[in-house]
């Protein structure tokens, strides 16, 4: 099967990166949110991006102009219906993914794949609640989508390899590059991220450095692009102890345990960038 036609669900940060790498690449897309105010800001957020890359004369103006006009935006779920693949990318929240899953399952084609981008919930599970689960497989996208090449490719236990393989090359036509995972919390890269990222988090907890020192530490002595404590900022803190609290209730292993500090920290409202503040203050 080849895509062509693509209804991404969710206007946020990964939601829009998605949208406007499949614009530049020539696709159709369709972005659904829940009112007009969030569809704006994510219309705004890819108008940003892409001048941002006519600034660094990686895109022409008039391939910027061609992108937007190849997304159309509503709150209506019924213009997923005759599209080739959806693309939920909303919240890394399960009840939630389950409820717009479901209302995608009842009204796209059978023909329709169904993705979620999902970074740590079970694919097999949200497949077992979709009609035709054999059309259904998560795709892992990484933030921030515009810059990052990697997708994970996950399949669950009913997937079907012609879902698989028209994913797979669907990825490579918009330049990620896929790898193909198995179901299993966490997939392969934040299996091994996150839990370094908690251990940051213990580490400037318990006092051993301060914020900035750690991250120096990872990124002069690791070759790291970026200190795990920075990173988390930008994934978002809340987003960081969702994923651990699913690897704890997952493995029932002690070494997935939230550390106190971030539980603290998303507590106080201190989630990152996207509120201005998280270990480091923006």
């Amino acid at each position: 099967m080849t895509i062509k036609s693509i209804g991404v669900i969710g206007a946020g940060i990964m939601g829009n990166g998605i949208a406007q790498v499949c614009a530049t690449h020539g696709l159709e897309v369709t972005m659904i949110d829940i009112n007009d105010a969030a569809l704006e800001r994510g219309i705004d957020a890819i108008t940003r991006s892409l001048e941002r890359m006519v600034k660094k004369g990686t895109l022409s103006q008039e391939n910027l102009a061609q992108a937007l006009k190849r997304i159309a935006v509503s709150t209506d779920y019924q213009k997923l219906v005759n599209l080739d693949l959806v693309i939920e990318a909303a919240t890394e929240n399960q009840s939630l993914k389950e409820k717009i899953l479901h209302e995608v399952d009842s009204l796209v084609s059978k023909q329709t794949i169904i993705a979620t981008n999902t970074s740590s919930l079970s694919i097999t599970k949200l497949a077992s609640l979709n009609s035709n689960s054999e059309r259904f497989i998560g795709m892992h996208f990484f933030n921030p989508v515009p810059l990052m090449s990697l997708v994970e490719v996950i399949c669950g236990l009913q997937t079907s390899n012609t879902t698989r393989d028209s994913v797979i090359a669907f990825a490579r036509e918009i330049d990620k590059h896929p790898i193909a995972v198995k179901n299993a919390p966490g997939f392969v890269v934040n299996r091994i991220l996150l839990p370094m990222i908690n251990e940051a988090f213990f580490v400037l907890g318990e006092g051993i450095a301060s914020p900035e020192d750690i991250d120096e530490g990872m990124k002069l002595g690791c070759n790291q692009p970026i200190g795990p404590l920075a990173l988390a900022d930008l994934i978002g803190l809340d987003t960081c102890l969702a994923i651990m609290e699913t690897y704890f209730n997952s493995f029932n292993d002690s070494k997935y345990r939230p550390a106190p500090l971030l539980r603290e920290l998303v507590a106080a409202g201190y989630l990152g960038r996207k509120t201005s503040r998280g270990v480091y203050q923006y």
